[in-house]
């Protein structure tokens, strides 16, 4: 008969309560003794909390979000009854978990298992397990040891993480087994040759091995209690869930697919806990929020790796403006998109604080900040431009221009100037498609302008600035400069730029990299010109010099091509005449 207990929450130190963040079983599952069931999190830590023997779940009684504490009731696990006072308790196969019958051949059919499944008589002996060909190395770290005494492994599971000067690597085992002993703790130094662990018995049985592996006449209950050590790893053959097909086979060489879904999807707890991958790759994908279920395995049997995870991030962050859902406003200080969250402050603890609400503006303006930083490789090239002449040009007209209700700002001959060199160099006039495999040329310039507003920055845009003069331009920006510090911006006013410029001339500094304001491919900063020494052939002269940082999105431009821009700029700005030309 089986015998039904309720496990519990153990000692979780001095927390009250803890948040239920994983459930690794549902029922039905057989599992050995140490399966992990449930992963708690505090905000300190994260722990799994252990089936203390084997059995088969009859109920989960908490799901993922519940918040638990010590003696808190997680799952009921049926156990079988011990048969002639047996005292090993976990050499039981769990086919007592069956409704009934069949109970009375158990110790029979199982004698000769251990408890994690694996044939520990048949396959036979102890193998010391040393670290590998570690390079040039004489000896290295030891920082994580991912296996403990007692612990089943399968062959490749991680061991211990080893740390040189230059990278990481972790000792996989070389074959299934059980954990005799663990010879080396974090912190020591080891080097190739060098004896890690113990380890006995044979590969702990998956469903799909033990059935290549077995007669053809053994008991059907023995491949389906096999799955307990861990779950996930029956998993290659189970895609009725929408997972992609995992290859068999070593595949280390094999290229990763690059159309995984967005990072920023919802993680599906069934999908997660079927995902094969080791305890040690499943904490690591917690921390950086990625859904295993949507990861490639590129290790034995398609086993999801350490790098499988990373070069997920990687091509997520990549990729993320060209599927991904937009993050919400609170994105810039809740993480997203793989990278972990900056965690939350108890400031009043140092000192008097204020807490003060974000305006609507820097809300939105926030997130898109944010997505266009992570998703755009930022690359400034930074110029100075001779301005004497035109300055002096500008203040010539400046009695003009008031005669028709215009002031004249050196920006208005900034953005006529910008609208030239777009026309000279159009990739600078474009965005980079989804896809990543082609440009959008726009054949019309609309040139956005930051605008600094008691709320927050937003960016008018000058429509058509290359067909309109400066006199046109400037009084264009003086009506969207209004505009936006009365906040009466309308959505028309802010949309269909091509290129964008952040002037701080007017308030000082020297050179800053502004933030390509995506899809546009790049934005020009300007700061505060001053007047320098400039060699002109035969001695120094005064000349009044502003400075210019032009960021750029390097998948679409290269730095040969912005250095040509800025220049061209340059000589535009030094000499109005080439406007005309």
């Amino acid at each position: 008969m089986a015998d039904t207990k309720e496990i519990k929450v153990p000692d979780i130190g001095d927390f009250d309560e803890v948040d239920v963040i994983e459930v690794l079983v549902k029922p039905g599952d057989t599992v050995e003794a140490e399966d992990s069931l449930i992963t708690l999190e505090s905000d300190k830590a994260t722990m799994e909390v252990p089936c203390p023997e084997a059995g088969r779940v009859a109920e989960v009684l908490v799901s993922a979000g519940d918040k638990v504490a010590e003696g808190t009731a997680v799952i009921t696990l049926e156990v079988a009854e011990a048969a002639g006072g047996s005292g090993d308790d976990t050499g039981t196969t769990d086919t007592t978990a069956a409704p009934e019958g069949g109970t009375d051949s158990a110790p029979a059919a199982s004698g000769s298992e251990d408890a994690g499944g694996s044939s520990a008589g048949s396959d036979g002996g102890t193998e010391t397990v040393t670290v590998p060909d570690i390079g040039d190395f004489d000896e290295v770290d030891v920082i994580e040891v991912l296996v403990k005494p007692g612990d089943t492994v399968e062959a490749e599971d991680s061991l211990i993480t080893l740390e040189s000067d230059k990278a990481t690597m972790e000792v996989p085992a070389p074959r299934g087994g059980r954990i005799a002993e663990v010879l080396v703790a974090a912190g020591d130094k080891v080097s190739e040759g060098t004896a890690i662990v113990t380890l006995e018995g044979g590969a702990p049985a998956k469903a799909a091995d033990r059935a290549e592996s077995k007669p053809a006449g053994d008991e059907p209950e023995t491949a389906a209690q096999a799955t307990g050590s861990e779950p996930e790893t029956g998993g290659p053959e189970e895609s009725d869930e929408g997972e992609s097909e995992v290859l068999p086979g070593p595949s280390a060489g094999r290229s990763l697919e690059a159309d995984h879904e967005p990072i920023e999807r919802p993680i599906e707890p069934e999908r997660q806990r079927l995902a094969h991958a080791s305890p040690s790759v499943r904490r690591f994908a917690r921390e950086l929020g990625v859904d295993l279920g949507t990861v490639q395995g590129s290790g034995r049997k398609g086993r999801i790796t350490h790098d499988d995870v990373r070069g997920f991030v990687k091509r997520a962050l990549q990729g993320a403006g060209t599927g991904a859902a937009a993050p919400s406003a609170q994105a810039p200080a809740q993480g997203g998109m793989g990278i972990p969250p900056i965690p939350e402050v108890d400031f009043s603890k140092f000192g008097e604080v204020e807490e003060r609400p974000l305006s609507r503006i820097k809300q939105k303006s926030g997130p898109h900040l944010h997505r266009s930083w992570l998703n755009v490789p930022h690359v400034t090239q930074f110029d100075e431009a001779d301005i004497t002449e035109m300055e002096a040009f500008r203040k010539a007209e400046k009695a003009a221009a008031e005669e028709r209700g215009v002031k004249l700002t050196p920006l208005a001959f900034l953005v006529k100037a910008s609208a030239a060199a777009l026309q000279r160099f159009p990739e600078f006039n474009s965005s980079l498609k989804p896809s990543g495999d082609a440009l959008i040329v726009k054949h019309y310039i609309n040139v956005g302008v930051a605008v600094d507003t008691p709320n927050g920055l937003v960016v008018p845009v000058v429509k058509d600035a290359d067909r309109k003069g400066i006199y046109e331009i400037a009084g264009d920006l003086a009506e969207l400069s209004t505009k936006a510090r009365d906040g009466k911006l309308g959505a028309g006013d802010m949309q269909g730029g091509t290129f964008s410029i952040s002037s701080l001339g007017g308030i000082g500094g020297t050179a800053f990299t502004p933030i390509v304001n995506a899809p546009e491919v790049a934005i020009l900063g300007v700061s505060k010109s001053s007047t320098k020494p400039v060699w002109n052939g035969s001695e120094f002269a005064p000349r009044l010099m502003l400075p210019l940082s032009l960021s750029y999105d390097h998948r679409v431009i290269d730095g040969a091509a912005a250095a040509r821009f800025t220049s061209y700029l340059a000589q535009l700005l030094a000499d109005l005449r080439r406007l005309v030309l």
